[in-house]
């Protein structure tokens, strides 16, 4: 049972491992959810491209993926993350690139804990608990 971080075609990101593991288990534990292997690959648009392609049949470039294999409170899933996207979404929205990236890392963890941004008031939900849990690493640090 762990987290795991791995890039692949790109750069890894300027990230400190223990510390965003430790973020991300508090988070999921505020949704009474446990931590079981959750696997972060981070990777570039042409990646993200095919495996949007090959898996969910879109043919579009995304910031996040997200493959869930949870099973009951435990969650567990693989998560690719374009940062070539990240990127463009810092410039593009003027967020601070990092500030984008931690917010895409935790949005997939609260994909596995349940949470959806499909309707617009469930994207709202995100939003929030993307902002609340961005406050506590930013707090931590």
């Amino acid at each position: 049972m762990a987290i795991s971080f791995d890039s692949e075609n790109i750069d890894f990101p300027d990230i400190k491992k223990r510390e965003t593991s430790a973020w991300i288990k508090k988070t999921a534990d505020r949704y009474n959810k446990k931590i079981g292997d959750v696997a972060y690959n981070f990777c570039n648009d042409e990646k993200i491209l095919e495996i949007n392609r090959k898996y969910l049949d879109h043919d579009f470039y995304t910031d996040i993926i997200s493959f869930d294999y949870s099973e009951g409170d435990i969650i567990s899933g693989d998560i690719f993350i374009s940062l070539d996207t990240v990127r463009s979404n810092s410039q593009k929205y003027n967020t601070d690139y990092k500030e984008e990236l931690y917010r895409v890392i935790i949005h997939g963890v609260l994909h596995l804990c349940g949470l959806d941004d499909k309707l617009e008031e469930d994207a709202i939900r995100m939003r929030e608990a993307e902002n609340s849990a961005l406050k506590q690493l930013y707090s931590n640090e």
